[in-house]
């Protein structure tokens, strides 16, 4: 499935009905642009499960400040729209696939 692009007014209309990751990152962060060719490798892997980048900049402040966003990059895990589990710091493709099938069990 294509990585969708979020800003603070789309962010809520892009959210899936199923599992929905949304990457927090910003393109000066070292980590976060390791991270974005995993993030893209495992989104063509799985289908069934949406995932979204949402870059931190001026523009955008109020989402990740309602999440509590603090440290990039950050993975915001929903089901149905409702977030279930947030993780921060780079993941390799195996830990993030391992992560994605245990939201996708529970």
């Amino acid at each position: 499935m294509a990585i969708e692009h979020a800003t603070d007014a789309t962010i809520e209309s892009l959210m899936g009905s199923g599992v929905t990751l949304v990457d927090f990152w910003a393109p000066w962060c070292g980590p976060c642009r390791m991270f974005g060719p995993i993030f893209e490798s495992v989104s063509e892997k799985m289908p069934d499960v949406k995932f979204i980048k949402f870059e931190i900049d001026e523009s955008n402040r109020r989402t990740p400040a309602k999440y509590g966003i603090r440290s990039i990059p950050s993975v915001l895990a929903f089901r149905a729209g409702e977030l279930v589990e947030a993780r921060t710091g780079l993941m390799d493709e195996e830990t993030l696939t391992d992560w994605i099938r245990e939201l996708k069990g529970s």
